[in-house]
């Protein structure tokens, strides 16, 4: 058909297919006591061990015990990323007794619309993919950069952020992803420019939501917190907010381009000149994204959630047989396992009090207001680090505003929540970019750097111009 380009199938032996040759290889390259997991035992054991020592009340000293045995899982890397997700399954019926912690709540926790709206972003990848599209915008964003490095990297780290700013990060990343996929599939795993193209797309995603109050779901929970009291516009967010992610875009690219030692080179190209886009096919599948991507930015004028506008494009491509069955296959399941075990955990945390208790823990009066701020915003972003901003904002901002009833800290709290990224598990555009075959290191220090310098820049800067 045209438009339809696939890579022929390696040819199996009778009575292996090829899942279970690459099952099979799987089991090679991780054998089950391999040094990584190994570690990653034994440290977990040892914080399990010591929470439920020095954490007085049972169910929380269970719930922090589970929860950092899982979270060591996914940062050793011993095991593949959706495995803790099965572990927290088992782990947190098993002890923690009752109904609000049976099986079916913890399926309920890490059912959030969050996973459909990933399922709609993949699905336009695997059909961007299956018609050629994503090798066309890759071949004219090639060709606005001139062919060269530095500036492709500028350019797919501001349109990531300008698309974040009027809607989920999750599907900005995920479009940019599928376009550029061709180009960054072209480059060796140990090319310091695939790295940074890849971090690239999930900092200006989780950064461009900080910009306008519909970014991102905190920044929404921040705006219905002060509804009443102080209603924010959309240009008095903006008028922090949408500096504050511009400095932190630059110092993400002069970051990035340090890490990795990124010299003023040409882009590989992965075809000649710009690569057009043929085939009735083809097209429909475009009109389909377009239609999406409007109804995502229309959101606030006809009230259809983002996640059901990626169900309803899902049910279109499949439906009309632009893509079929066995495209299903396609998707990348193992991903949307991982953010619903991040999903998962967070929610453990704050039904089990933990949270409640750790804010607690601390005399708020006795100190200064930009310590207080300081901290509070601190707190948020490391909170978000390790589970769902949106959960983390539900529990933070009415905490923080109760603490510091300034109409400052909510919103202050809501872009702090959007610097929580240092992990795989953080937000799901780094789940995305990890899911192509990055370290946890290249997350890591650019998500260190970016929590303590925005963080510094929210939390002193920001009462200041709020």
């Amino acid at each position: 058909m045209a438009g339809q380009r696939w890579p022929a199938l390696q040819a199996s032996p009778p009575g292996r297919c090829a899942c279970c040759l690459h099952a099979a290889r799987g089991m090679a390259d991780h054998p089950i006591l391999n040094p990584r997991l190994l570690i990653s035992l034994s440290v977990g054991g040892v914080l399990a061990v010591l929470s439920l020592v020095f954490i007085a009340d049972p169910i929380q000293a269970r719930a922090v015990a589970i929860a950092a045995f899982c979270l060591v899982l996914w940062l050793g890397e011993g095991v593949p990323a959706f495995v803790p997700t099965f572990l927290l399954l088992a782990a947190v019926p098993m002890f923690l007794q009752g109904p609000a912690y049976g099986l079916s709540a913890v399926v309920d926790w890490m059912a959030d619309p969050v996973l459909v709206l990933f399922l709609g972003g993949f699905t336009l990848g695997v059909a961007a993919q299956r018609y050629g599209i994503d090798a066309s915008i890759t071949s004219l964003a090639v060709c606005w950069s001139g062919g060269h490095r530095l500036r492709l990297l500028a350019l797919v780290m501001v349109a990531t952020a300008g698309l974040s700013m009027w809607m989920s990060n999750t599907a900005a990343a995920a479009m940019m992803l599928a376009s550029l996929r061709p180009m960054i599939g072209s480059l060796d795993r140990t090319d310091g420019f695939r790295a940074a193209m890849l971090v690239a797309i999930a900092v200006a995603a989780n950064l461009g939501g900080m910009a306008t109050p519909i970014g991102s779901p905190p920044n929404a929970i921040a705006v219905a917190t002060l509804e009443a009291v102080h209603p924010i516009s959309l240009i008095g967010w903006m008028i922090f907010g949408l500096p504050c992610m511009a400095v932190l875009l630059v110092v993400g690219y002069v970051l990035l381009v340090l890490r990795y030692r990124l010299h003023a080179g040409a882009v590989p190209a992965t075809s000649t000149g710009v690569v057009p886009i043929r085939g009735a096919r083809s097209w429909a599948v475009v009109v389909v994204f377009a239609v999406m991507v409007l109804a995502w930015l229309t959101e606030p004028l006809h009230g259809i959630p983002v996640p059901v506008v990626a169900a309803l494009g899902a049910t279109l491509l499949f439906g009309s047989g632009l893509l079929a069955a066995g495209d299903l296959a396609r998707i990348d399941w193992s991903t949307l396992i991982l953010i619903a075990g991040g999903l998962g955990l967070g929610r453990l945390l704050q039904e089990s009090g933990s949270i409640q208790a750790m804010a607690a823990a601390v005399d708020w009066s006795v100190m200064p207001s930009a310590l207080r701020v300081s901290l509070l915003v601190g707190i948020a972003a490391l909170m978000s680090g390790v589970m769902s901003n949106t959960a983390t904002a539900t529990v933070i901002i009415p905490l923080a505003y109760a603490i510091d009833p300034s109409p400052a800290t909510p919103i202050l709290i809501a872009l702090g929540c959007s610097l929580g990224m240092p992990f795989a598990i953080s937000t799901p555009p780094n789940a995305l970019v990890y899911g192509e075959g990055l370290r946890v290191s290249d997350l890591l220090l650019p998500g260190v750097v970016f929590m303590v310098l925005g963080c510094a820049l929210v939390a002193l800067v920001g009462p200041l111009v709020l």
